[in-house]
């Protein structure tokens, strides 16, 4: 029998012979050996946790283990071709994973080991597995009678579809989007590399004599060209142009969704209260660590009370800057003259310039600072592996982590360019395999983990390397918190292992504080050498950036004070099928955060990626929740002393051996108190922000 590389592999795929064509036997494969190895372990009804919950990590196990793959390849190499396959597989999972999720034998099951004499030896990894499979099965309507596990059921498959419809296009819309400009006083003000970026997408629209200097250039909705452009443009009417665009993608036309946001919420409210809940949004919390929708609005409420003050100073400073300079909007300023101005207010205030510290950061250089500080965080050691690992694009490394004495712990892939034809936008980490002793390799005491890590910052151009944006660092970091705490768990179990059974409300507080190594002075001089002359990052530019920290942090809070409050509105209170439309709430939530008021135009809803395609619904609000987590960790290393290298260390094995080894072994809480001794405060997230002295 041929072999398919989507299943034939134990340590890793051979990504590059992955086609679609192996996509739909491999899961029909895997489907009807898992739907098989179910059946056998609903009629044995073990009652202990070898004959249970070792099985059950197999079946899903295996399962994730493909369809993770394909899910990835939906994200880094869709295609139309792909997309064909995969709807209906989506279906197919969905079918299993209800299967799996109603069974009422194994759910009988867990209470009885939950309720056995084996039970009083668990550890505390083996309660929460146990406690959240039965709580989990409860949220797939393993109670409800046959006609409502019916309507359950055919919401799930219903979901599945808009979710993936969301996301292309999402997509798509982002994608067909271009700005040819040929003129040279339209691309005025423009940064060289964002010229080479637009001449390069020039050549790859056909135009082949493209050049950096006399273009012509292609800009696109796509993050790289999108905000710079709508940093440096000096032509209003075309930064009009791009916020309008920006603002109304998949808002109209062939990849409108506004219909599909509707029935979203439409059938996230009615399964909700098949399973008993008032509300979806009580729903969701019923697993998260923030115990009610008032807890969750008095957090946003608190952040949008110290923030409110601060980016009404934000935006009256820009008009005054506009003023000053003579600029016909001073009088008027629009949301697509906000990201120009600030970043001529940040050029005066702190002298600071994006494209003047790009040439400090070049990715490799970057790459070389991270993992050197991770090192002397957590005690281990960070190598790329540069032959003999598949890959599904020649831009993508592959990178070992060890331990102190060298054996290796863990591996990550990073796939750090911008793709707008086929990989989707933003950043994110994902599990190629997670740690687990049930799933260890032949003659191997466990297996060891793997991360996905992709980024989406501009790629090499113009005979340099890939020269980042400081907010593209601190994205990177961001995404290798994740990854850190994916692969540097110490717990075995696979159910609890890395990001496993982790409430969501937790998840970002790994990455969030490795976001603030971004501003610590040692870090920063370690990485910012520049490219061509190797020159360190200069002491007088360290310190405007550190200076510049709290830029405009009050609009920035208010910003994702908006989002959460308008998520958990939605979630809430909204009745899809009243006469209120998503829109009518995002203008009204608008209203009551923005200090300039939103276009008319504005439809970002419709792009809102992480509420109606993402894992975020009920949710967004986890990016505050965990920054306060965060913001409290890290003081712990400002209270030691960031130069003080011992303390430093010492803190850093504590925060590895809990917040990063523990996983969703613990609750989230408890962790974050046996790091810090105590439970977090809002005070050390409001004084780093500048909202509080």
């Amino acid at each position: 029998m041929k072999k398919n590389p989507l299943v034939d592999w134990t340590d890793l795929p051979e990504f590059d012979k992955i086609e679609v064509e192996h996509m739909e036997p491999a899961i029909k494969d895997v489907i009807s050996r898992s739907e098989k190895a179910i059946t056998e372990l609903e009629n044995k009804a073990p009652r202990s946790w070898q004959d249970l919950m070792v099985p059950l990590e197999g079946i899903e196990d295996e399962l994730s283990r493909v369809w993770g793959i394909i899910s990835h390849f939906h994200s880094v190499k869709n295609s139309p071709a792909l997309r064909e396959v995969y709807d209906p597989l989506l279906s197919d999972i969905v079918t299993l994973s209800n299967r799996l999720g109603q069974s009422k034998p194994l759910y009988e099951a867990y209470c009885a080991l939950r309720d056995s004499e084996e039970a009083k030896t668990f550890d505390p990894a083996q309660h929460r597995i146990l406690e959240s499979a039965i709580h989990e099965a409860d949220l797939n309507g393993v109670g409800l009678n046959e006609k409502d596990r019916k309507r359950y059921n055919d919401i799930s498959q219903r979901q599945a579809e808009l979710s993936t419809k969301f996301s292309n296009n999402v997509l798509d819309a982002t994608k067909a989007f271009k700005l040819e400009l040929t003129d040279n006083e339209d691309v005025e003000g423009l940064p060289s590399t964002l010229l080479d970026l637009a001449a390069d997408t020039a050549k790859s629209e056909g135009h082949e004599k493209a050049s950096a200097p006399d273009g012509p250039w292609v800009f696109t909705l796509d993050y790289p060209s999108f905000f710079p452009f709508m940093q440096h443009s000096r032509n209003r009417t075309l930064r009009e142009k791009m916020y309008q665009a920006y603002i109304t993608r998949s808002s109209f036309g062939e990849w409108d969704n506004t219909e599909n946001t509707r029935e979203i919420m439409s059938l996230r409210q009615e399964k909700a209260r098949l399973l008993g809940f008032d509300t979806y949004a009580g729903m969701s919390l019923s697993r998260k660590m923030a115990p009610d929708v008032e807890t969750v609005e008095r957090l946003l409420h608190e952040l949008q009370s110290a923030a409110h003050p601060a980016a009404r100073v934000d935006f009256d400073d820009l008009k005054a800057l506009a003023a000053e300079r003579g600029a016909p909007e001073a009088d008027d300023l629009k949301q697509w003259d906000t990201s120009y101005w600030a970043e001529r207010l940040r050029e005066v205030q702190y002298d600071l310039k994006d494209e003047e510290l790009r040439p400090y950061f070049p990715l490799p250089r970057v790459l070389d600072g991270l993992y050197d500080l991770t090192e002397r965080l957590f005690d281990v050691h960070v190598k790329e592996v540069e032959n003999g690992v598949s890959t599904w694009h020649e831009d993508v490394r592959y990178v070992r982590v060890y331990n102190s004495s060298g054996d290796p712990i863990a591996a990550f892939f990073l796939d750090p360019y911008s793709r707008p034809e086929e990989k989707r936008g933003g950043a994110w980490m994902n599990v190629l395999v997670g740690r687990s002793d049930v799933m260890a390799p032949p003659g191997q005491a466990v297996r060891l983990p793997v991360a996905y890590m992709m980024c989406n910052q501009s790629k090499a151009v113009g005979g340099r390397p890939s020269l980042m944006t400081f907010q593209e660092v601190e994205t990177l970091f961001h995404e290798f918190g994740h990854a850190l705490q994916h692969m540097l768990t110490t717990i075995d179990y696979g159910m609890a292992s890395g990001l496993a059974n982790l409430e969501w409300d937790g998840v970002e507080l790994a990455s969030q504080f490795m976001e603030n190594w971004c501003y610590d002075r040692n870090t920063l001089k370690g990485m910012g050498h520049h490219y061509e002359t190797n020159e360190p990052l200069p002491d007088e530019m360290i310190d405007r950036l550190l200076a510049a920290r709290t830029f405009r942090e009050g609009t920035s809070t208010l910003r994702q004070v908006n989002f959460g409050l308008f998520d958990m509105e939605l979630h809430d209170r909204f009745d899809p099928d009243g006469d209120e439309t998503v829109l009518d709430v995002q203008r009204r939530i608008d209203d009551s955060t923005r200090v300039m008021p939103s276009i008319p135009e504005d439809r970002f809803y419709c792009a809102f990626s992480h509420v109606f395609a993402g894992g975020y619904a009920a949710g967004y609000y986890s990016y505050k929740w965990s920054e306060v987590l965060s913001a409290d960790a890290f003081s712990a290393f400002e209270e030691a002393g960031l130069d003080n290298e011992e303390a430093t260390q010492t803190l850093g094995r504590k925060f590895r051996d809990t917040v990063l080894a523990l996983g969703g072994s613990v609750h989230p809480m408890e962790v974050f108190k046996s790091f810090r001794g105590r439970e977090p405060s809002t005070d050390a997230l409001l004084r780093q922000s500048g909202l509080k002295q």
